[in-house]
């Protein structure tokens, strides 16, 4: 797997957990500004999901399992998407949380996904 996309992706969804933090903090909903930034977020793990097939497709194996792998690949695409819909319903500080925690949960699976391919300690 490729592992400064894997980092870049963490950290980007780091950032989009911090900046819609700060939102909630300031007692805003989630606000255009931010569904650009998950957007960007969603095309990095969109090219994730991509290469990763690819590479899977070309005889790469990874360490946890192909089942896995996959099923990492696409929870890492649907992360974001998912909290956004629910922000978009929840009009309050709360849909900016959401936001926060599910790009929170995305960096995590980063790391897990890493592992799994092969980068260590799996």
């Amino acid at each position: 797997m490729l592992t400064p996309l894997t980092a870049t992706l963490a950290v980007a969804a780091l950032l989009l957990a911090a900046w819609c933090g700060h939102a909630a903090y300031r007692d805003q909903p989630t606000k255009d500004w931010h569904f650009i930034g998950m957007a960007v977020v969603t095309l990095l793990a969109l090219v994730q999901l991509v290469i990763g097939v690819v590479q899977l497709a070309t005889g790469g194996e990874p360490v946890g399992g192909t089942a896995v792998f996959v099923a990492y690949l696409v929870g890492v695409l649907c992360c974001v998407p998912a909290v956004a819909v629910v922000s978009l319903s929840e009009r309050t500080r709360w849909g900016s949380v959401t936001v926060a925690a599910g790009a929170v949960v995305l960096a995590v699976l980063q790391a897990r996904l890493h592992e799994v391919w092969g980068g260590g300690g799996a």
